[in-house]
Order: C-alpha cells, then structure tokens, then sequence
C-alpha cells in the first residue's frame, strides 16, 4: 500500500473513542547528562499502558457489523491483547486472546478483567499465532492480527501525528521499538509522507532482531528462538506489510542488550517515577546507545515508552542488571595472595571507589579468588581499574559483559571447604555509606584470617555482609570484645543449620 494510502488512514484512523493523546514529555535529567534533548512519547500512560489499544481498535471498529457478532481473536504476548479485550468490550463482543505460556501475569489478568477469554499456549507470540489460526478456523471468528494489517498499521501511525503536532520544531530522530513492526511501519509512513528529513530509527533486542536481519536479507526470516526477556517484541517472524514498510521507509537499525534496557527502565524512573516494561523501554535504550555511538550532542531525539505492563517481580532482575547496561558497575574476578592484610591491601588499591560487591570463600592455600563489584563513571574506568590491581601485583578479569557470572556465579561464591578451620560466621550490619565497607575491614583484627565474606549493595540504607572469621580457642575472648566494640548490630550464626549444611567446614559441624 502507497504511502499515501497510509497518510490517509492515519488522519482518518477512529483510535480517539479509545485511545487518549498521550504526552510528550522531556526526560529532563538524562537529557542533561547526555547533552541532548530526549523527549519520551508516553504511551504507557494508556488506559491499558500500552500503545497497542490504537490499531487493535482502528481495526475492529472497521469491522462489518456480522463479523463483530460473531467474535474475534487475537494472538499476543500481552499488550496487544489488552487492547482486544478493551476495545470488544466497548464494541460489545466476544474476544478469544491465545497468549504465550510465557506472558506476565500482569498481561493475563488485565487481559481477564477487560472480559477477554484466554487461552495460554507456547512459549513466543508466534507458537500463540499458530494455535490461534487454529481456534479462528474452528469457531469462525474474525482474526485481529497485532502488527500485519493495514488498519492496524494506521492506528499505530497516530502515535507519529501526535508527535509531530506536539512539536513542531526539528526533531532529529524518532525510536521505535520493534516486535513484528506494525507500530514502526506506521511510524514511518507518516513521518516520511511529512518530514522525511527526520529519521526514523527501529531498535530491537540482541537476541530478538528478526526485522533486522530480514532487512539486510531482503527477505523475511524466521528465527529458531527468540529472547524473552523483552517478551512484547519476542517475535520470530514480522509481517509481509510490516517488513515492506519498514525496509522503504526505516532509516537505521540498532540492537540493545538486556543490560541496556534495564538501564533505560531505571532512567524512565528517575525521570518520570514510573516504570516500563522492557519492550517500553527499549526505545530509550536505542537511544541512549546511538548517542554514545554517534557522539550526538544538541540533537533532540523522541523516544516512544511503548508500554508499561512490568511483571513486578522482574524488578529485582531490572535493579541488578541496571548499573552494569549503565557502566556504573564493574563486576571483576580478582586473585590476591591467601595472607592476613591482603583485604587491606586490595581496598587499598581501590582508593575512595565504591565497592557495590564483595564474595569470598577460602578455597586454596596460595591463593584468594574473590568475585568483587565496583561503581565506575563509564565503560574505560574498567581498563584503569585492571591496571591500578595489576600494578600491586593482583590477577584481574572482567566479568562485566559474563552472562554466567552475573546471573548464576556471583549466588554461588563459597560452598564447603576443608581449609575454614575454626570459623566463626557473623551477620553484620552497618550504615550504607561511602567508605563504609572499607572502614568495616580496617576495623577487623589482622592477626585474625577472614575466611568467607560476601557484601552487596541493595541501594538500602543499611549494608549487609556475611563474614566467616578463623579464630583459635585461644581468642575467643578477645573476638568477644572486638564484637562488643565495633558499634555494629551482629548476629552470631556459627552454629545455623543452612550454615553447616551448605558452607560451613564438615570437620566443625
């Protein structure tokens, strides 16, 4: 369809009974720090905090009367689904939604409270789509696809003619997320029939780039397995109408890693108070990222929060990851010589840095392997970093960019060992502060060996560390009194049952 034909639909697109205007907002402390005016258009703030409810709508609005009364379905991995069920209800009629196994909560129960009726199938939108052509077929109903209609794709143009009417100065760039590409083929349509000066620039996941690669391709792919971390664009194959349009009329590409996406979810909540979903902030990331590449300075980039329906409980993995996609984190393997006064030694070489992590547990006589976090400004730090440890004589590796380390190996520093003779465990807690962890090690007695310890930093206003320390009978009393004197709450957990099973050293137990 010309791009014309799309120009007119957009301006005529019925997504207004549903759909609201959304605001476009400056995210005004990180255009501060990256020197650029970066403006997010706020589709979160839908009804159902997500843009999804535009062509969903615009395209059962255009429905006959006879299709509507039969029902309709739809395949999707949660927003669009809301969108469906959202506007059936306003339209009065039944909704079937088939939505991956691997969809949040969060998706599903808005999806039953809207009056839709689910049916949970798979593990990617596509395995959904498949069962749902299914379900369309045996029950006669009208099929709503996500993203491959001509009146979807319009609905998800509004989203570019708000933009254009809510500033009507220059605008360098547009980003726009990608799954199956219905929101930036309709992007792209209207921008290019207006400005075709401003460019339009997709951004998808590393382990989710099916319109990429079927663009350098010049065909549509369809990949074996996609990522779900970013579960809205999780698509492994786009759309015939989708992909022509954006292979026309898309400018550049640009990929993100979970890391990143989790950084830009964290910059929306400093700057807005809420929270995206990481398909609604990757935008934001591809934006971020094409600064730093490009050196942008003084541009103004529109970056579209596409959606806001976050499974809580991936906010704990959103926290951890953040600060490394933002380079304030360097996670680093370092060995140090298996002697009294080599913690000291290494804080040392740390100077005032922040220590984020610190996980230890004696395994070798010679030598200490110690899995250690600290915050950095940006990315080069970290070779300044390995040259500071390297100087005094420590082994260093950056872990910073080691999916294993950082999702399974930093949980799993310690376990028995035959060398923890005479080790006393404590629970110690002190004030979150900087400095505060290395004041905490100077304070310890150096005749005395620290044999496990493990420190993180949670962003609470207290710190938490476990320490294992080798005490001989002998100086027990004086381990009291360096207890009593230390000013910090402690807990004596020797003698606890998961201690012994998993940690403690089986000739004490």
């Amino acid at each position: 369809m010309a791009v014309d034909n799309y120009l007119k639909r957009i301006l005529t697109s019925k997504v207004y009974d549903v759909a609201d205007k959304t605001p476009l907002e400056k995210a005004t402390i990180l255009s501060t720090r990256l020197n650029n005016s970066i403006l997010l258009k706020r589709e979160d703030t839908q009804s159902v905090f997500s843009f999804k409810i535009r062509g969903a709508y615009n395209k059962m609005a255009n429905l006959p009367k006879e299709a509507l009364e039969r029902g309709v379905i739809a395949a999707s991995a949660g927003n669009h689904a809301q969108g469906v069920a959202f506007s059936a209800r306003k339209l009065g009629c039944r909704a079937v939604i088939v939505m991956p196994v691997s969809t949040p909560d969060v998706k599903v129960n808005a999806v039953k409270r809207f009056g839709g009726e689910v049916v949970l199938h798979g593990d990617s939108y596509s395995d959904a789509y498949a069962h749902s052509v299914e379900l369309q077929k045996q029950e006669g109903l009208t099929f709503v696809h996500p993203f491959d209609d001509p009146d979807v794709i319009a609905g998800q143009g509004t989203v570019a003619m708000e933009i254009l009417q809510q500033h009507p100065n220059d605008i360098d760039a547009i980003f726009v997320p990608i799954g199956g590409g219905g929101l930036i083929a309709g992007v792209a349509a209207y921008v290019k029939a207006l400005k075709p000066q401003i460019k339009v620039i997709g951004v998808q996941t590393e382990d989710s780039c099916a319109m990429l690669k079927s663009v350098q391709r010049n065909r549509r792919v369809n990949l074996p397995e996609v990522g779900l971390f970013s579960d809205g664009t999780a698509v492994k194959q786009v759309g015939e109408e989708t992909f022509k349009l954006t292979k026309l009329h898309v400018d550049e590409f640009i990929t993100v890693s979970t890391d990143e996406v989790c950084a830009a979810i964290k910059d929306v909540f400093q700057d807005t108070r809420n929270i995206l979903e990481p398909s609604g902030a990757l935008a934001l990331a591809g934006t971020k990222k094409y600064i730093q590449q490009y050196k942008a300075q003084n541009c103004t980039f529109v970056a579209i929060s596409s959606g806001a329906n976050m499974n809580f409980d991936r906010l704990r993995f959103v926290a951890e990851r953040a600060d490394v996609g933002e380079a304030t984190e360097a996670l680093l393997a370092v060995t140090i010589p298996e002697e009294r006064g080599s913690f000291r030694a290494l804080c040392e070489a740390l100077g005032n840095r922040p220590v984020t992590e610190f996980n230890y547990r004696i395994s070798d006589a010679k030598e200490a392997h110690l899995f250690l976090g600290v915050a950095i400004q940006d990315a080069g730090e970290i070779d300044t970093l390995h040259t500071t440890l390297q100087k005094v004589g420590f082994g260093v590796h950056d872990l910073t960019k080691n999916s294993l380390a950082k999702t399974h190996l930093r949980y799993m520093v310690g376990g028995h060992s035959p060398l923890a003779v005479n080790e006393q465990l404590f629970r110690f807690e002190f004030p979150e502060k900087p400095g505060a962890l290395r004041s905490f090690l100077y304070q310890m007695n150096p005749d005395w060996n620290i044999s496990l310890f493990h420190y993180r930093n949670n962003g609470g206003d207290s710190g938490h560390v476990l320490v294992g320390i080798q005490v001989a009978d002998s100086n027990k009393k004086l381990l009291k009194e360096f207890l009593s004197n230390l000013g910090y709450p402690y807990i004596d957990e020797t003698n606890n049952p998961g201690y012994k099973w998993f940690l403690g050293n089986h000739q004490n137990a």
